[in-house]
This record gives structure tokens, C-alpha cells and sequence, in this order.
């Protein structure tokens, strides 16, 4: 089972050095990663997302409130959060392509950031299905460059 984690710590270098290498000498396989700086710029907030059942995902939590930066651990169940990568694409275009990849960006809500002679950078923001599934329509012409951001989660409504 996926579980995705929030785990808000403290602003200081090392942090993620310590939360990763956590995970590494547990043998636990982080799939997504994102860390930003909150509200606090004091405090960051790093995403994670990874494989396991309940017991793994105990263990974690257990394991990440040992390390001395952690200030609060949240398992985000998905009907319980709101998530969203971005994603951009830079994809061959020619001239007779153009219009098609317009459309596919405009059907997914993306937006085109960068022109080019031969090719087209997409942005575009979204769960992980519609992250897919665009990359799938954009693969046929050709995809030159790809990164993710993998995902990032908050509770949904007050979390107080």
C-alpha cells in the first residue's frame, strides 16, 4: 500500500540528509520527495511518499520523531488530502504537431512556457493520474526532457 507522509521539521541544513538516510538504513524505498519551506521560514514541510503496510508505515512515523529536526509527522490518507504534482515536458514539435499539442495542454489545463524552433516546453499541475495520462498523449511526438516533482499533500479543511 502507498502511504504518503507530511513530515514538518525544522529549517536547518542536514535535515533531509537525516530524514534520507533514515529511511535508507531501514531499507525503506521513498518513491516521491518534496521539501519546501511553510509559512514559518523557520519550518519546512517535506512530503514523502512510500510502499508499505500499516506496520511499515508505523515504524517510519515511529523512527522520524526520533530524529531531533522532527516537529510533527501526518499520515495524509488520500480522501483526506489534497495532492498534486507538476510536471514539465519539453517535447518535439514541428510546425504541423503545434496545434495538436496545444490542444492535449489545453484539455489537461497546462500551460506552454517555452518556445522553441523543434520543440515545446509543458507545464502542467495535477494529481497523479492526469500527470500520467498527459505524458502518455505527448509521448507520440517525442519527449526530449521530463521531471516531476513528485507529490505534495496538505490535510483538507482546518487543521486545528
Amino acid at each position: 500500500m502507498r502511504h504518503t507522509i507530511s513530515v514538518i521539521v525544522e529549517n536547518k541544513a542536514g535535515v533531509l540528509s537525516r530524514v534520507s538516510n533514515l529511511f535508507a538504513r531501514r531499507g525503506f524505498n521513498i518513491e516521491s520527495l518534496a521539501v519546501g519551506v511553510t509559512e514559518n521560514p523557520a519550518v519546512s514541510r517535506m512530503t514523502i511518499v512510500v510502499e508499505g503496510d500499516e506496520q511499515v508505515l508505523e515504524q517510519i512515523i515511529k523512527q522520524l520523531y526520533k530524529l531531533i529536526d522532527t516537529l510533527r509527522v501526518y499520515d495524509l490518507p488520500s480522501d483526506k488530502s489534497v495532492s498534486r504534482e507538476l510536471v514539465l515536458i519539453k517535447v518535439n514539435a514541428s510546425e504541423k504537431d503545434r496545434q495538436e499539442i496545444t490542444q492535449i495542454v489545453d484539455i489537461f489545463r497546462g500551460k506552454i512556457v517555452d518556445v522553441a524552433d523543434t520543440s515545446l516546453t509543458i507545464e502542467i499541475t495535477g494529481d497523479e493520474g492526469k500527470i500520467t495520462g498527459a505524458e502518455k498523449l505527448l509521448a507520440k511526438f517525442g519527449i526530449r526532457e521530463l521531471v516531476r516533482t513528485g507529490k505534495i499533500s496538505l490535510l483538507r479543511g482546518s487543521t486545528e
